[in-house]
């Protein structure tokens, strides 16, 4: 069992860039239960799908699936329930003024476990990108590729 659990964890969301343009970037920590950390530290965890919001001035995050694992008992957790995220006062005053905005959201990027063992998120403002905004994020992306190919 003690093979399985990495302390190299991880996880991306490369939908993100792809689908949002990134404004600013913040780095949150997770409320979670034992079970929980268990899973993110054998790499069990799909962010593609989840969102942040705000409700009563706290951080959550919805349809973060972090599996169940494998060896809980009655004690494992929701794989899907939601999450608060903790930052400073500051930050989240910072973040729910520019949420006004029409077109911003909030969206997690990445999920990783820092050397203290525990479980960090990094979230960005982002904005969403339009059709053809999508297209020179292609065109950018394979001009890049043929550059190294040739060296």
């Amino acid at each position: 069992m003690s093979n399985k659990i990495s302390k190299n964890i991880e996880i991306k969301n490369r939908k993100a860039s792809f689908e949002y343009q990134f404004i600013d970037t913040y780095t949150a920590g997770i409320v979670l239960k034992g079970t929980e950390i268990k899973s993110i530290r054998m790499g069990k965890v799909n962010i593609s799908d989840a969102y942040c919001y705000f409700d009563d001035g706290e951080l959550y995050i919805k349809n973060l699936n972090i599996s169940a694992y494998d060896y809980g008992t009655h004690y494992n957790h929701d794989p899907l329930r939601d999450r608060k995220l903790l930052l400073q006062k500051k930050e989240l005053k910072k973040l729910e003024a520019k949420l006004k905005d029409v077109g911003l959201t909030v969206i997690p990027t990445k999920i990783y476990v820092n050397d203290s063992g525990l479980a960090k998120i990094n979230i960005a403002l982002a904005k969403g990108k339009k059709l053809y905004d999508k297209r020179e994020s292609i065109k950018a992306k394979d001009i890049e590729r043929q550059e190294s190919r040739r060296f």
